[in-house]
């Protein structure tokens, strides 16, 4: 097994050693031992690293991901978990899109005034229903 030091780790994943003890303080990743007062971690690690800044991406807090990673250390993800997660991340998708065309029609738009613009008040009837649900 090749043990892996906290610098080359950080290097390798861009996490800083500074998150990687914090991280290691909570039980994320698990540390194998020290070499002086650099902490040495297994090669493991860096899959444990990588799935921890995906679900943190994905908008899960670390405590979920403590949850997901408990018992199995990550090799058996909640599947319905990530549905859900997948469908909040989809409308968020439609949401920031929707918004995105806004600004452009705005910013294109040579009405006289923004609300004399029958796409820009469509625009607003939509996302003035995605803001009430």
């Amino acid at each position: 097994m090749k043990i892996l030091d906290i610098g080359e780790i950080s290097e390798r994943t861009g996490v800083p050693p500074s998150t990687l003890r914090y991280y290691d303080e909570i039980g994320l990743v698990t540390s194998i031992g020290r070499h002086g007062l650099r902490r040495q971690f297994g090669p493991e690690a860096l899959l444990q690293i990588t799935l921890i800044s995906l679900g943190k991406k994905a908008g899960f807090s670390l405590g979920e991901i403590a949850e997901m990673f408990a018992g199995s250390g990550g090799k058996d993800l909640p599947r319905e978990t990530l549905h859900a997660r997948a469908a909040a991340i989809d409308n968020d998708i439609r949401d920031l899109t929707l918004l995105r065309d806004m600004l452009e029609h705005v910013a294109r738009c040579t009405a006289p005034s923004h609300l004399e613009c029958p796409r820009f008040r469509k625009l607003l009837k939509v996302a003035g229903r995605n803001i009430s649900k």
